[in-house]
């Protein structure tokens, strides 16, 4: 094979692969938004992309958090003296990091069960609240890294958990990591 031969398919492939993080970051980004729960979409592009058999997603807990929000009150609607719970967690499927998340909620608006489940698992918040059935506000959606995810972050998305009457549950810090664009 000549040199020239030789040197083109790699090339291609890097094309290729250039071309492919776009559609493959939009076809994300849709997997997102089709769903309330960012639990849920994980999971079913953690089976899409077959990341893991089966497609779970755990969450672990991060040893750092970050000062909630100068609005947080106000947002999530919190009556007076109470305090908000928090959550700092790594969403992972078989193995992978997909999500670094902050999630600032109202424990008062969970069951005892739930805040059990939250204190005491690996379970992620939509999970635990699944029953609740909540639905999302996108506050923001950003490509790429936004204050305060870390290097690495593909999408940035910062969005409300409303019960059904529209009561805030939570406050959502979500930063997506490049495993989600790999195959």
């Amino acid at each position: 094979m000549s040199r020239c031969g030789a040197g083109a398919a790699p090339l291609a492939v890097l094309a290729l692969s250039a071309c492919a993080a776009p559609q493959r970051l939009a076809e994300f980004e849709s997997t997102l938004a089709a769903e309330q729960s960012a639990t849920t979409a994980l999971t079913r592009w953690c089976e899409r992309q077959q990341l893991a058999s089966p497609a779970r997603i755990s969450a672990a807990l991060a040893p750092q958090g970050i000062a909630p929000p100068d609005d947080l009150s106000r947002q999530l609607d919190l009556p007076a003296g109470a305090a908000p719970g928090y959550r700092h967690v790594r969403l992972s499927c078989g193995g992978k990091v997909l999500s670094d998340a902050h999630n600032w909620y109202v424990p008062e608006r969970l069951t005892p069960a739930m805040n059990e489940l939250l204190r005491t698992t690996d379970t992620p918040f939509g999970k635990a609240a699944e029953q609740l059935n909540f639905r999302r506000e996108r506050l923001d959606s950003t490509r790429g890294r936004t204050a305060p995810c870390p290097s690495g972050t593909i999408l940035s998305h910062r969005a409300l958990l409303r019960l059904q009457d529209g009561t805030p549950l939570a406050l959502v810090v979500e930063c997506y990591t490049r495993a989600n664009l790999r195959g």
